[in-house]
C-alpha cells in the first residue's frame, strides 16, 4: 500500500541524530513508492534566526502555516524531542492532524524522557492521548513510558549501512572521534580529559570532535587548560561527508550521561570503528553488554583506559568491531522497514 505521509521533524540544517534519522526514513519511504511531504519544525530561513525570541515567534508562525500541508496526507508522522521543543513542534502538529481527522504517529526520541514525562505530565498526557500510536526506538524508552502510564511500541532507529565503508583496522592508530552535539549532557568535556590522558602514552594521538552547541567555548578553554594538542573541532559536518569522517578515525568515543539510541554509534558500527562508551540509555544494549563495544564509567580515567586497551590489544579491537558490524544489521531498512509499513497500514485502516 502506497501512502501519502506527512513527516514532521527538524530540518537538515539542524544537524543531529533527530534530523539524520528523519531524513533517512524519508528517503527510504520515498524509494518504496510513498509520497512523503517533509515538514520542518524550523522553516525560518537561516538569515532570520539571529534575533532571540523574535526568531521563535516568527518560526512558529511560519511553521503553523506549513502544517496546512497535512490536509493532503493519509498519515502524519511526528518526530519528537522533550520540553519546550515538544510544545513548539510536535504539539501543534498533533492538534492539526486531529482537527483534520488524520491518523497521527508520535515518534519520540529524547533520552530526557523520564524527566520530561515527570515534570510536564499534564501537558504531555493531553497530546499523547491524541496520538494513534507512540513509537520509541528502544526498550529503554518503552520502559520509561510504561512507568509513567503510557503505552508505546518499539521500532529501532534505521541506518543505511551502504553509505559507510566498513574497514577493519588490524593495527588501530590513536585517532579518536567524537560525534555528539556540544551540550552538557553529552559530556564531551570528559572525552577531552580522557584524550589528554591518552596523549601522555601516545604522543601522536588525535581527537576529532564533530558537533556544535553551547559548550563549544568551554571545551576549547578546557583543551587549552590541559595544554594538549591534536584536538580538532570540526563543527557541524554535512551528513553526506560523515562517512569520510568515520573512515579517517580508528576509535569512536562517547561519554554521555543522558542518551537513548545514538545514530552516531550505529554509524561507527557500520564503519568498522570500535566503540568506547558509557552505558547510558539504550547504549549498553547496542553494545551487547560489552561484546560489540567497550562499556565504561562516565569518567576520564575509565574512558582513557579502555581506549588504551584497544590500542594495546588490536585483536580485541577487531573482535568488538566485527561484532558491532553484525549488530548494525538489526537497524537496516530490511529489518526496520516492514515494521513501519505494518504500523502505517494499521493506523490508516483503523
Amino acid at each position: 500500500m502506497k501512502l501519502r505521509i506527512a513527516l514532521i521533524a527538524a530540518s537538515p540544517s539542524l544537524i543531529g541524530g533527530h534530523s539524520v534519522q528523519a531524513q533517512a526514513l524519508s528517503a527510504r519511504l520515498t524509494a518504496a513508492g510513498n509520497q512523503v511531504s517533509y515538514i520542518p519544525i524550523d522553516p525560518l530561513p537561516q538569515g532570520l534566526r539571529r534575533i532571540r525570541y523574535v526568531r521563535t515567534v516568527l518560526n512558529e508562525v511560519l511553521y503553523l502555516f506549513t502544517l496546512l500541508r497535512i490536509v493532503r496526507a493519509d498519515v502524519v508522522h511526528v518526530f519528537s524531542a522533550s520540553y519546550w521543543s515538544f510544545l513548539l513542534g510536535p504539539a501543534p502538529a498533533i492538534l492539526a492532524a486531529c482537527c483534520l481527522r488524520k491518523p497521527v504517529i508520535l515518534h519520540y526520541h529524547s533520552g530526557e524522557a523520564d524527566d520530561h514525562l515527570r515534570r510536564w505530565r499534564k501537558s504531555v498526557s493531553f497530546f499523547f492521548g491524541l496520538a494513534d500510536e507512540i513509537v520509541v526506538p528502544s526498550q529503554y524508552l518503552r520502559e520509561i513510558f510504561q512507568a509513567h502510564g503510557f503505552r508505546s511500541r518499539i521500532i529501532p532507529n534505521c541506518i543505511d549501512t551502504s553509505r559507510f565503508q566498513y574497514r577493519e583496522r588490524p593495527q588501530p592508530k590513536p585517532r579518536l572521534l567524537s560525534v555528539r552535539n556540544l551540550e552538557r549532557h553529552y559530556r564531551v568535556d570528559t572525552t577531552v580529559s580522557a584524550f589528554a590522558r591518552v596523549k601522555t602514552r601516545f604522543s601522536d594521538a588525535t581527537l576529532t570532535i564533530v558537533g556544535q552547541g553551547s559548550e563549544e567555548s568551554t571545551l576549547r578553554a578546557l583543551a587549552g587548560k590541559l595544554r594538549v594538542d591534536g584536538i580538532r573541532f570540526a563543527g557541524a559536518v554535512d551528513p553526506e561527508e560523515m562517512p569520510k569522517t568515520y573512515d579517517a578515525a580508528d576509535i569512536f568515543v562517547n561519554a554521555s550521561v543522558i542518551d537513548n539510541q545514538p545514530v552516531s554509534i550505529l554509524e561507527a558500527f557500520a564503519s568498522g570503528l570500535p566503540v568506547v562508551s558509557t552505558p547510558t540509555g539504550d547504549i549498553a544494549s547496542m553494545l551487547r553488554g560489552g561484546e560489540a563495544g567497550m562499556i565504561v564509567d562516565a569518567d576520564a580515567s575509565s574512558l582513557a583506559d579502555a581506549v588504551t586497551r584497544l590500542l594495546d590489544q588490536p585483536e580485541l579491537s577487531l573482535r568488538v568491531a566485527r561484532r558491532a558490524r553484525e549488530e548494525a544489521q538489526r537497524y537496516t531498512w530490511n529489518e526496520v522497514g516492514s515494521q513501519w509499513n505494518a504500523l502505517y497500514a494499521e493506523v490508516v485502516n483503523g
